[in-house]
C-alpha cells in the first residue's frame, strides 16, 4: 500500500535539519527560519505561498518536499467539546487524532503508528496489527491540523500528549524529532511541561529517553498491579518483566528528578478489587508517581466491562490512604468513538482485520 518515490515531509525536518538542507542546496541558512514562520506561525499549505522566497527556493522546496496535509475522513464532536479526527493519509491508511478541551487549555492527543503490534488485549489499536511507522511530520501534522481547526475560534493548541493508536517507543525516533519540532520556539512553541509522552513499558528505551534528559513528561501503561495480571492484559509484559519495567522507572527518575505517571485503566473484576489496590500501592511505594485511574471505554471488539462507580472511588481511597498520589481521569468523549483507535476499527474495517 505505500506509495514509491513519496517526497519526504518538510515538516519531518527540525531546524538545523533545514539549515544544513539550505546551505548544501546553495540557500542561506536564515531561510530556514523564513520557513518555519510560514510553516507554523501562519500555517499555510503551499511553497508558492511564501512570498518572501525567492522563486527558485520555492521551486526547490517543492521538487524536494512536501507540505503534509490529512484528509479529514471523519470529524466527530462530543457535547464535552471533544473532537476527534479520523484522518487518511496519502497511502490511504488512516489514523486517529483527539483535540480534548480541558481548563487550562486545548489538549491534542497524536498517533505515532497506523496501527499497533503491542496486543493489549483491552485496545481497538492493535486489531489487524502494525501496518507502518508513521514518519515524524505525519505526527507533526495532526497537531498543525488540529491548530488549524482551532484557528477558525481564535484558540490554540496548548498541549501534546502521545497517547493516541501506536507504541511511541517503537517508533522512537521519529517521535524524538517529533517532539523537538514541537517544542521549538520557532515551530509550533509547546512547552516541554506541556507535552506527554507515554508508552506501554519498553525497557531498552525507558532508559534511553531518560539519558534524554528533556523537560518532558513521561507517563506509563501501567494497568496491572502484579505481574500475572499484567501479561493478560499486556502481552508486552513477557518480553519486558514488570520488575524491570519498576527498575527502569527507578532509573529514570534517579536521572531526571522528574516525576512519573502510570496510566490504570479499571475492568471490572479483573484488577479494580480492594486487594489489587492495595498490590498496587505495595508496588509503587516509594517511587516519586502519580497514578491516573481511567474507567475504561466499552470498546466492542473487546470483553471488558467497566467498573462501578463506587468501586473507582474505593479503589482511590485505598491508594490515597496508603500515601500514593492518585486522581481519577476525566472521561471525554463518551457519546463519540472515544476509545483509541474504535473510529478506526468501526470505519476502516479492512485496515483493523
Amino acid at each position: 500500500m505505500e506509495l514509491e518515490n513519496k517526497k519526504p515531509s518538510i515538516y519531518s525536518l527540525e531546524l538545523h535539519d533545514l539549515k544544513e538542507w539550505l546551505t548544501a542546496n546553495g540557500e542561506k541558512a536564515f531561510r530556514a527560519e523564513q520557513i518555519f514562520d510560514w510553516l507554523y506561525k501562519k500555517r499555510i499549505t503551499d511553497f508558492e505561498d511564501m512570498s518572501n522566497l525567492g522563486k527558485s527556493l520555492r521551486d526547490k522546496l517543492t521538487a524536494h518536499f512536501q507540505i503534509t496535509t490529512l484528509n479529514t475522513v471523519i470529524r466527530q464532536q462530543s457535547a464535552d467539546g471533544t473532537i476527534k479526527f479520523l484522518f487518511e493519509l496519502h497511502d490511504g491508511y488512516s489514523i486517529e487524532t483527539v483535540l480534548m478541551r480541558h481548563d487550562y487549555g486545548n489538549s491534542v492527543c497524536v498517533t505515532t503508528q497506523v496501527g499497533c503490534r503491542i496486543g493489549c488485549t483491552f485496545c481497538a489499536s492493535t486489531l489487524g496489527g502494525l501496518k507502518r511507522h508513521l514518519e515524524a511530520g505525519e505526527i507533526v501534522a495532526q497537531v498543525v491540523k488540529v491548530q488549524q481547526a482551532l484557528d477558525e475560534t481564535n484558540e490554540r493548541v496548548s498541549s501534546v500528549v502521545i497517547m493516541g493508536i501506536g507504541e511511541p517507543f517503537d517508533n522512537y525516533d521519529n517521535m524524538l524529532s517529533f517532539l523537538k519540532i514541537i517544542n521549538d520556539d520557532k515551530a509550533l512553541n509547546i512547552g516541554a511541561r506541556h507535552i506527554t509522552v507515554s508508552t506501554s513499558g519498553i525497557v531498552p528505551k525507558i532508559y534511553k529517553f531518560a539519558d534524554e534528559n528533556t523537560q518532558i513528561n513521561f507517563a506509563i501503561s501501567l494497568h496491572a498491579p502484579n505481574t500475572e495480571i499484567r501479561s493478560r492484559l499486556m502481552p508486552i509484559n513477557r518480553a519486558y518483566k514488570l520488575d524491570d519495567l519498576m527498575k527502569a522507572v527507578r532509573y529514570y527518575i534517579d536521572k531526571t528528578g522528574r516525576r512519573i505517571s502510570f496510566e490504570y485503566g479499571l475492568f471490572g473484576g479483573v484488577n479494580d478489587q480492594a486487594e489489587h489496590a492495595e498490590e498496587l500501592a505495595d508496588l509503587l511505594k516509594g517511587i516519586k508517581c502519580h497514578v491516573n485511574l481511567i474507567p475504561v471505554n466499552y470498546v466492542p471488539e473487546r470483553d471488558y466491562v467497566r467498573t462501578p462507580r463506587e468501586q473507582i472511588f474505593a479503589f482511590e481511597k485505598t491508594l490515597k490512604n496508603r500515601g500514593i498520589n492518585v486522581t481519577i481521569r476525566r472521561e471525554h468523549g463518551s457519546d463519540i468513538d472515544a476509545a483509541c483507535g474504535q473510529l478506526r476499527a468501526k470505519e476502516r474495517k479492512e485496515e483493523t482485520r
